[in-house]
Parts: C-alpha cells; structure tokens; sequence
C-alpha cells in the first residue's frame, strides 16, 4: 500500500506541477495569444499522462483522480480505506506539484486564483468532461488494456478543446489549481461547482458502462471424468 500511494502522490505531483507549469510557460511565451497558450498546456498535459501513466499504472492504477478513486470503491476495486488514502496522497501530491511550479517560474508559492471559471456551461462542460474521461477509462480497461495511457492521454488533449472549462475532469486538481493565480486557475468560489459537475459525470459514467462493458459470466466447466449420458436409457 505504501508503494501505491507513493505512485499516488508522485504522478499528481508531476501531472498538477505539468498543468501549472506549463500553463505559465505557455502564456509567458503566446505574447497573448490565448489559443497558442492552451495549446501548449494541452500538448504538455497529454504528454505526460502518457508518461505516468505507463509508468505508475502497473503500481496504483494510477488514478491521479478522486472521480476515478470513487468510481473504482464503487465497482469494489479498491476498499473504502484505500479510496481515502488515494484521494488523500493525490491532493497532498497535486498541491505540492503546483507550489513546485510557482517556485519553477518565480511566483508566490502561496497565492489564491482570482480566475472566473463558473455559469451553467462550465458545470455541463466538466460534467461531461469527467463522463467521458471515465467511460474512457473503463473502457480501454474492459477490452483494450494496453490503450490505457493513450486513450486517457488522447481523450483530455480533445477535451481541452471540445468543453468550454478547458476539462479539468478531476477534483484534486480543480483545489489545487485554485491555488494558483496563474493561467491554469480556478477562483476558489468556483471550486465547488465543479467538483459537484465531475462527480456527477462519473457517477453517470459507472451506470453507462456497466451497460456498455458488462461482465460476461463464466460458463460451466464440464465435470471432469462425469460419464456421458446413456442415449439408450429409458
């Protein structure tokens, strides 16, 4: 257990220090250009969950995700312990990740976000965001194990650019990035909307894909050496 929250803790450090880091590097060097800046961010976040991915999955499964913790405690892959711990490692990972970032580029490690990011087409964009990350990964579970890191990887670079909240998908990192005043930040009073919106998304996307990705039931071993029926028998 201490090696899966470790892998925890790691991969949110690196994927929270990757989405601030970036997002501040790619707005320094757009010269204003908003399209330019989020296409820099989109390219390092899709980079380097490929990356963590395929590295730490094999440890923790890494999730990186309290939405993708919960949906796995509710189909009883991890215990509910284990779910807290995860979350817990994610949030004291991802926070540190974005304080690493300030310090990267020379900023306050301590700052709240002072970015609106909040309305109805914010909420609707995170929660089918958080849906579609994870039918993803549910998905690419069930039936394509090895198109995990990049199918997960693909599908945010999309969601970047299909939802009008740039897809945060992931409550830890929607608190840590309130703590930051930079481009990747969320004014804290609008925390709570999203949250609420990807857990609703999730939810929805555990009762999609018990439809769509079912368990198939195993059939009955025959018995061995049970002797075949007399036809003949009356």
């Amino acid at each position: 257990m201490r090696q899966k929250l470790a892998a925890e803790a790691i991969g949110s450090f690196m994927l929270f220090a990757t989405v601030v880091g970036s997002g501040i590097m790619a707005e320094n060097l757009a010269d204003g250009n908003v399209a330019v800046a989020l296409l820099g961010n989109t390219i390092a976040t899709g980079a380097m969950l490929f990356v963590l991915i395929t590295m730490l999955g094999p440890v923790s499964g890494a999730h990186f995700n309290p939405a993708v913790s919960l949906v796995m405690r509710l189909r009883g892959e991890i215990t509910t312990p284990q779910a807290w711990a995860y979350v817990t490692a994610q949030l004291a990972g991802g926070i540190m990740g974005v304080w690493a970032a300030h310090v990267m580029f020379g900023l306050p490690v301590l700052e709240l976000s002072t970015k609106a990011r909040t309305g109805m087409g914010q909420w609707v964009s995170e929660a089918i965001a958080t849906f579609g990350l994870i039918l993803t990964i549910l998905g690419t579970v069930k039936h394509r194990h090895v198109w995990v890191p990049p199918g997960v990887a693909f599908y945010i670079v999309a969601a970047y650019w299909f939802t009008s909240s740039t897809s945060f998908a992931n409550p830890a990192i929607t608190i840590a990035r309130a703590m930051s005043n930079t481009f990747a930040g969320i004014a804290p009073a609008h925390v709570p909307g999203f949250i609420l919106a990807q857990i609703l998304g999730a939810l929805a996307a555990n009762v999609v894909a018990m439809a769509l990705f079912p368990d198939e039931p195993v059939a009955d071993e025959p018995v061995p050496n049970e002797p075949a029926p007399n036809e003949d028998a009356a």
